[in-house]
């Protein structure tokens, strides 16, 4: 009897030998001699070793970390947030912050694949959902680590991480997956097909939000034997399926924005991680600051609740640990940067003094002495990180870096901040990836990379910028175009962009980049013109989430003159404008306290002003949109007790706002009056969706005069029976619903899932 380690049950210690073979006493498997274990364990210590140490944030600058030593864990829900995707990334960040943990059970990385209680079928495919930079690559490291060194998940006898980025550079190419785990994997070269059948494996495909490939769920080959040639699309497809190896575990890692590539009903299970909770920032930065610097960081981040909505993911901890430090060490009397322009500035110095002190020694610098290969590798990469940013590629190879003039050697050799905000990763064949640290890097750059086309009067870039002919303008109103274009912009891309190039007009973030920014925009009255421009600005056709952003800016002016007038408002019959209203909707949707109600009408403002404080619907119990006198409070606070939409003039864009608030999974609203507003079918077919979730509690909807026909019960049928738990009264009345529309709702009210206890109709009663 030999004492060895069956791969196949991974149970039992206790073998015989018998011939050639080894024999399981626990799952009875007879398999070849101890070579394929040799090979599996190889393959654990090459995994072991390519990941068990990580660069934070850094690319080639430092031979990294060991992971188990800096990692900290996530918050990663068992679900996903099932929020329309219509905003850029940091303002979903924000409009999940105040989600309750009860509503949202986390989850541990390794036990993505555990069987769950209220499900019969075992758990074969997972697709994690997150932001850029929340922790997805870390976790599927972390995992892999773990397994590796035999602490979790040791039923999985191979783990194959393919990631999109590099299974890009072979997009074009024909494998059989066997041949193509053998290009990836050289140590499992000597893994025969029967082996390979035998064992369980777990296929990790990270980053689908980085895939060049072209997955195709519907007019595609089927490929069921790994011996196949196929093109990489294919074999893909198939895997995710369960047409090859349908006993293999597959995970999926991807930006929300992509994860509708892949089709529901090949998902087994759908998990979001969320970053960092309080508790976890606070462990984190523990690990980076004395005690007496953590009680400053941490006060200095809880005062911004950009900073601290942003602290959620871990890269912009890292930013922020990286730019305090640096502060604390050089002078701590320095004023602490507030507004996310402050921060990416700082954090621009610092990376290129950085470089200076490794490269020469030295102790202080100057932001004038950028040197001329900084300064023109920063220039280019600004321009390679705006010519995709509108395009959404945050991937790069080495032919696009050749189109905006970058040579890497060179500017390796020549310019050491580089490699500081620049990743370069060597994936299969030698050929190089390349990546910004963070997207919001990308996106900062590129707003240094316009300001400075503007003060030196690049028209090309700036008409590429606006999209039409461009005419020497004012700075003030240049900004208020890009302004108008970034609202114009599908999924918010450029929100963040926008956010960075008004926060850039501040003399002081100029002063922090004056060696990269060669001439500069400082006239004051300039300044006040591009802050009565954004308070001034309206668009009645955009929605009213996208109009926060407008406030932002203001906030990267270091503007706060909105905070006082809302005060002013609330001691005086002040009439609030448009951008009071998104400063509003942003500090009640950010508020820990649930509002009981909010009723629109009761501000005294336009209609567009009411359109604008509808994202506040996400943080109360009701909501009743109705047309009544307005009047005053004491207290912001005394504003809301209920949510009233009543005849507000909502289009489709602000029920859009409603669904979403109603999917969101710490949705607190039971009360929702849409009274006298023209939905009409349409409308009510995007509030449907809202109404389906799971996570909606409305117990109250009231649609009377909402210019319904018998259509919309075609939309409210399937939501009511999707979610027949919380909605107890239903008020239809004054529609055209005909007998037909009437009859359906009828037949539901007798089903036994019905909850429903008022159902009001002008046709029934």
């Amino acid at each position: 009897i030999e004492v060895l380690f069956c791969f196949l049950c991974q149970l039992s210690y206790d073998l015989m030998k018998y011939n050639c073979f080894l024999f399981c006493y626990i799952c009875s498997f007879l398999t070849a001699d101890v070579g394929l274990q040799e090979i599996l364990n190889e393959h654990k210590i090459h995994l072991k070793r390519q990941y068990e140490r990580v660069t934070e944030g850094f690319g080639e600058s430092t031979s990294g970390t060991l992971l188990n030593t800096i990692y900290t864990e996530l918050y990663i829900t068992d679900k996903q947030s099932e929020e329309v995707h219509t905003q850029h990334e940091v303002r979903q960040l924000e409009t999940t912050s105040q989600t309750d943990t009860v509503h949202a059970p986390t989850i541990k990385c390794h036990k993505l694949f555990e069987v769950l209680p209220h499900l019969m079928r075992p758990i074969r495919v997972v697709l994690m959902n997150g932001i850029a930079g929340i922790g997805k690559t870390f976790s599927v490291q972390k995992f892999i680590v773990d397994w590796s060194e035999g602490l979790e998940n040791q039923d999985i006898n191979i783990v194959i991480l393919l990631s999109f980025r590099e299974l890009n550079l072979v997009k074009d190419e024909r494998y059989s997956l066997l041949e193509l785990l053998h290009v990836f994997y050289p140590t499992l070269q000597k893994v025969t097909t029967e082996k390979l059948t035998l064992c369980k494996l777990l296929f990790i495909f990270d980053g689908l939000d980085e895939s060049r490939l072209s997955l195709e769920f519907t007019n595609r080959k089927i490929v069921s034997d790994i011996t196949q040639t196929s093109s990489v699309n294919e074999l893909v497809t198939n895997l995710i399926e369960g047409n090859l190896l349908p006993s293999a575990l597959i995970w999926i890692t991807t930006r929300p924005a992509a994860a509708y590539q892949i089709p529901p009903k090949c998902v087994d299970r759908v998990t979001e991680v969320r970053g960092f909770t309080d508790a976890q920032k606070e462990e984190y930065f523990r690990m980076r600051f004395s005690e007496k610097e953590l009680s400053r960081v941490i006060s200095h981040i809880k005062k911004s609740k950009n900073l601290n909505v942003m602290c959620k993911i871990p890269v912009f901890c890292w930013i922020t640990a990286t730019i305090l430090e640096y502060i604390l060490n050089t002078d701590q009397r320095r004023e602490l940067p507030k507004t996310l322009t402050d921060m990416y500035s700082y954090f621009l110095l610092v990376q290129t003094k950085r470089n200076k002190h490794k490269c020469q020694k030295e102790h202080e610098t100057s932001p004038q002495e950028l040197t001329d290969a900084d300064r023109e590798v920063l220039l280019k990469l600004g321009k390679l990180a705006f010519e995709n940013l509108k395009k959404r590629n945050i991937i790069f190879y080495q032919e696009d870096l050749e189109k905006c003039g970058l040579d890497v050697t060179e500017a390796s050799v020549n310019s050491g901040v580089f490699t500081e905000i620049f990743k370069r990763q060597c994936g299969i064949f030698q050929k190089p990836v390349y990546s910004f640290v963070h997207l919001s890097i990308q996106e900062f750059l590129a707003a240094v990379y316009t300001f400075h086309c503007y003060t030196n009067r690049k028209t090309e870039v700036l008409k590429e910028v606006l999209g039409e002919e461009y005419n020497e303008t004012s700075l003030d109103i240049f900004l208020s175009k890009v302004m108008e274009k970034s609202l114009q912009c599908k999924n918010g891309t450029l929100n963040l962009f926008v956010r960075f190039l008004h926060g850039l007009t501040l003399e002081s973030n100029q002063r922090l980049l004056v060696g990269l920014l060669s001439q500069t925009e400082n006239n004051p009255e300039v300044i006040q013109k591009i802050i009565n421009n954004l308070k001034e600005m309206r668009r009645s056709q955009i929605s009213p989430d996208r109009s926060i952003n407008i406030f932002h800016c203001l906030i990267e002016m270091n503007d706060s003159s909105v905070f006082q007038e809302i005060q002013e408002f609330v001691k005086s019959e002040t009439k609030l404008c448009e951008i009071h209203c998104s400063a509003l909707a942003y500090m009640l949707q950010m508020s820990e306290e649930v509002l009981d109600e909010l009723d629109l009408q009761k501000f005294n403002t336009s209609d567009e002003g009411r359109h604008r404080l509808i994202p506040a619907v996400s943080n109360c119990r009701k909501s009743v949109f109705t047309m009544q006198n307005s009047c005053f409070y004491n207290n912001i606070f005394d504003v809301f007790s209920c949510h009233r939409l009543k005849a507000c003039h909502l289009s489709e864009t602000h029920c859009e706002v409603v669904a979403s608030a109603l999917k969101s999974d710490n949705s607190n609203l039971v009360e929702l009056d849409m009274t006298g507003n023209k939905l009409q079918d349409s409308g009510l077919n995007i509030l449907s969706a809202g109404l389906s979730s799971p996570d909606c509690r409305l117990e109250t909807l009231r649609l009377q005069r909402c210019s319904l026909s018998e259509i919309s019960c075609d939309h409210l049928l399937p939501a009511l029976q999707c979610n027949p738990s919380h909605l107890k009264h239903l008020d239809l009345s004054t529609n055209n619903l005909q007998d037909s529309g009437v009859e359906q709702l009828c037949v539901y009210l007798k089903t036994s899932d019905c909850r429903l206890e008022t159902l009001r109709s002008d046709t029934m009663f």
